[in-house]
C-alpha cells in the first residue's frame, strides 16, 4: 500500500511539473508575441518610410508621383511610368498637394512658383534643392493666326525693352519687389481692335489665380499689357488646363496663357509666341 502511494505521488509530481512547464512556455509565448509583433510592425513601418522617401530626381523610379493633368510636369513625369512609377493626375495642383499631405503620394512635380506658394501655406512640405526641369513659358495661338502671333511677339519685345515685363514679374516674385509694382494700364488706350479672349487655368499662383472674383497674376497682367500695346480689350476665361489648347484650336479663345511650356507635342497643335519668362519644374515632398 505504501509502495502504491509512493508510485501515485511520483506520478502526480511528474504531471504537475509537466503542467507548470507547459504554462511557463505558454506565458512566455504570449509575452513574446506582442514584442515580436511590435518589432515586425516597426520594421514594416521603417521599410515603408524608406521606400517612400524622395530626396532627389534619382529616387523617382518606382514612386507614386502627383501632377496636374496636361502640364509639363505631367508630360515629363510620364517618362517614369516605364521605370515602375505610378503617375496620379489631378485637375488642380492644389488637389495633388492635398493628396501628398494625406500620404497618398510620394511627391508632387509642379512649377517652381506655384510650388513656393503651396509650401508657404503648408509647413509640413518642402521643395527639394535639385530642380526637375527648366522650361520657357510662352503664349499659345492658333496655327491659323500667324498675324496675331507676330503682333504679340512685337508687343512682348517692347514690354521687355521697356522693363515693364520684368516689373510685372517682380510684383509677384521676389522678397524685395513683391507687391511694389502693380501693373496699371496707361490712360487713353485705344481699344478699337475689339476683344482678345485669353484661356487660362486660374489655379496657378502667382501666374494666374483669383483675388476675390477677379483673375490676377503675372500672366493676367502680361496679357493686359500686350492688349494695351495692340489696342484690345482683354477677356479672361477660366477653364481646366488640358482644355486650353482645344479652346484655342476651336476659336473659343484667341490665346492660351497659363504658365504654358513650349513642347514638341504641343507644337503639333498650336503655335507659340517668343518666351516671356523662364521657369522650372520642382519636386515637393513631405518633411
Amino acid at each position: 500500500m505504501k509502495n502504491m502511494k509512493k508510485v501515485a505521488a511520483a506520478v502526480l509530481g511528474v504531471c504537475m511539473a509537466a503542467s507548470l512547464m507547459a504554462c511557463g512556455s505558454s506565458a512566455a509565448t504570449e509575452n513574446a508575441a506582442p514584442a515580436e509583433t511590435a518589432a515586425a510592425e516597426k520594421t514594416a513601418a521603417e521599410s515603408t518610410d524608406s521606400s517612400a522617401a524622395v530626396t532627389c530626381v534619382d529616387d523617382l523610379p518606382g514612386k507614386i508621383i502627383g501632377v496636374q493633368l496636361g502640364t509639363t510636369g505631367d508630360i515629363y513625369a510620364s517618362d517614369y511610368e516605364a521605370e515602375g512609377s505610378t503617375i496620379e493626375r489631378y485637375n488642380k495642383g492644389a488637389d495633388a498637394i492635398q493628396a501628398l499631405k494625406q500620404g497618398k503620394l510620394d511627391c508632387v512635380i509642379i512649377d517652381n512658383q506655384p510650388a513656393q506658394a503651396f509650401v508657404e501655406k503648408n509647413d509640413d512640405l518642402k521643395i527639394l534643392d535639385e530642380e526637375f526641369a527648366v522650361e520657357d513659358y510662352a503664349i499659345c495661338i492658333s496655327k491659323d493666326n500667324a498675324e496675331l502671333t507676330e503682333s504679340i511677339n512685337g508687343a512682348l519685345a517692347e514690354l521687355k525693352a521697356e522693363g515693364i515685363l520684368d516689373s510685372i514679374i517682380g510684383n509677384y516674385i521676389g522678397d524685395d519687389t513683391k507687391g511694389q509694382s502693380p501693373y496699371v494700364s496707361p490712360e487713353g488706350v485705344d481699344r478699337s481692335n475689339g476683344t482678345l479672349t485669353m484661356a487660362t487655368n486660374a489655379a496657378f499662383e502667382p501666374y494666374e489665380f483669383y483675388d476675390g472674383d477677379k483673375i490676377v497674376g503675372i500672366d493676367a497682367d502680361m496679357a493686359q499689357a500686350v492688349c494695351d500695346k495692340l489696342g484690345y480689350e482683354l477677356q479672361i476665361e477660366d477653364m481646366e488646363f488640358d482644355s486650353i489648347i482645344n479652346a484655342v484650336q476651336s476659336g473659343k479663345a484667341d490665346i492660351g496663357v497659363a504658365g504654358m511650356t513650349v513642347t514638341q507635342d504641343r507644337l503639333t497643335s498650336v503655335d507659340f509666341t517668343d518666351p516671356y519668362t523662364t521657369a522650372k519644374q520642382v519636386i515637393i515632398v513631405r518633411k
